[in-house]
């Protein structure tokens, strides 16, 4: 959703593809090695890095990844919303799931993913055609990771503020899973959009990570709470570092408890 400091001599994008479907246009572009997917004009949605479409080059995406520090090698895992597939392909080449669904309300994203973005052809990956709310409605108990970024052209979907959504997220995972969500951060109050519903929701001990790019990580367990072992963490993170290509300690120090975060005006 945020593009970070790719290059101090970023060349100008070319367009690659640009298609209209029922819920706006969608641009595919190309600048030095990377290429973006474009919700309308101006809201940059995803960016693949096209030597390794596994790498991730956003905060917000990397910061995702302390999930897996909770549930090793996942049997299932599912992702609402697709983007361009950099978060799926990263899942697939580095923490051994079992299998991956991704739901992705917009048929042209899944087009523009396989044809421009790199998006894997691995067999554990199934991807759902659909509305993200109907799925999880359909689907309780399904997954170990839940990982829920959905973005529209003006924003955050709507469902990302809605309590009954969330709470029928949580009842998708299975014992000992654990729910991601990627929020916005409310204006500079260091808190998300809809922390006052969450924390109604699921109490004040789940996770936040805030990132630069404005986003704020969401971790929630299916039961219990998340043990924010750092040291433990920053080993972990540094047996993954020579794989994935980036640190993950950034976010590990950033990690804090909902109750331990700013307090709501």
């Amino acid at each position: 959703m945020f593009r970070s400091a790719i290059s101090d001599d970023v060349q100008p994008e070319r367009i690659l593809q640009e298609v209209r479907d029922d819920f706006g246009t969608l641009r595919i572009t190309e600048g030095d090695a990377y290429r973006f997917l474009y919700f309308g004009e101006q809201t940059e949605q995803s960016c693949t890095f096209t030597a390794d479409p596994a790498w991730l080059e956003y905060d917000y995406t990397r910061a995702m990844l302390l999930a897996l520090f909770w549930r090793t090698q996942p049997e299932r895992v599912t992702l609402l919303g697709l983007g361009g597939g950099s978060l799926a392909n990263s899942l697939l080449a580095h923490f051994q799931p079992g299998g991956v669904t991704a739901v992705e309300l917009r048929p042209a994203v899944v087009d523009a993913g396989y044809r421009w973005l790199g998006l894997s052809q691995d067999p554990r990956l199934n991807i759902k055609i659909g509305c993200a709310e109907r799925y999880i409605n359909e689907h309780p108990a399904s997954c170990d990771l839940l990982f829920v970024d959905l973005y529209m052209e003006g924003g955050i979907s709507r469902l990302q503020l809605q309590a009954e959504f969330f709470a029928r997220c949580h009842e998708a995972l299975r014992p000992g899973g654990v729910l991601v969500i990627n929020q916005w951060q409310l204006g500079a109050s260091g808190q998300p959009y809809a922390g006052r519903m969450l924390q109604q929701l699921f109490g004040d001990d789940y996770l936040q990570v805030p990132v630069e790019e404005g986003n704020i990580l969401l971790f929630v367990p299916a039961q219990g709470r998340l043990d924010l072992d750092k040291a433990a963490m920053r080993c972990w993170a540094d047996d993954l570092e020579s794989a994935l290509g980036y640190s993950l300690r950034p976010y590990i120090e950033s990690a804090r408890r909902a109750c331990d975060g700013p307090a709501f005006d």
